[in-house]
């Protein structure tokens, strides 16, 4: 059986990985994916299948140029096999980093109810029941984009980053602007986990997740490679389909 490859195209880096089986080979992060490093890849591991997703909208010119050198490729779709029953009442408008992200939630914790945050451009809160439905979701500004917000359509607030000094409440208008965006996104998780069933599983993905987890009182489950977990395992569910 040969190597599987999994592609995750976000907004502000690419994630690819190859597999053997279930098993990790090789991983590599970059800010811009290319053509020259997807043949790269190819020509170093000659992978048999690969799925991708991307929020980019690149996602079939991807699978294309996978195919263009011999990988059969795919792109994630709502309407292919998978382990989750999606019951979004729009699914050819639910995007696909959120499915990889909800079937990787259900392949590390089956059988549970998962509220699976992805904290990346934006920020997403997406339920994913025990008896394996894609319940739907919410979809927010993200932490960088809410700090950017506050001084782009603002007179007088500065440039704040998201790393720093975040007390509870601001004691200058830097530790203000902070606190209110990243404890902003604390506080939704934990109005969501209370509105939820009492044993479901929080699950934090994407590149804010670590910063955010520092300020929960309550455990959680931080995975940053939750999408390409779960493009992995659509990808071996439809292995022999």
């Amino acid at each position: 059986m040969g190597l599987n490859l999994t592609i995750d195209q976000g907004n502000s880096s690419a994630k690819i990985a190859v597999w053997d089986g279930s098993e990790l080979v090789d991983q590599e992060e970059s800010k811009q994916l290319t053509p020259q490093q997807l043949q790269s890849v190819t020509e170093r591991f000659r992978p048999e299948r690969a799925l991708c997703c991307s929020v980019t909208g690149n996602g079939k010119k991807i699978a294309r140029l996978l195919i263009s050198q011999g990988v059969k490729a795919r792109e994630v779709s709502h309407d292919m096999p998978m382990p989750l029953k999606i019951d979004y009442a729009t699914p050819h408008t639910l995007g696909e980093d959120r499915i990889a992200a909800a079937v990787g939630a259900w392949s590390l914790f089956p059988g549970e109810n998962s509220l699976v945050v992805d904290m990346g451009t934006a920020v997403t809160y997406d339920l994913v029941s025990a008896d394996g439905h894609f319940k739907g979701g919410n979809i927010a500004p993200g932490i960088g984009m809410r700090l950017r917000s506050l001084h782009s359509f603002t007179a007088r607030l500065p440039e704040v980053g998201g790393y720093g000094d975040t007390p509870l409440l601001g004691t200058d208008t830097a530790t203000a602007m902070r606190a209110g965006a990243v404890r902003g996104v604390v506080g939704e998780i934990a109005y969501y986990r209370a509105m939820l069933p009492a044993d479901t599983r929080i699950v934090l993905t994407g590149g804010w997740a670590h910063r955010v987890n520092e300020f929960l009182d309550f455990e959680a489950t931080v995975d940053p490679c939750l999408v390409t977990k779960g493009l992995l395992s659509i990808l071996l569910y439809n292995e022999n389909k």
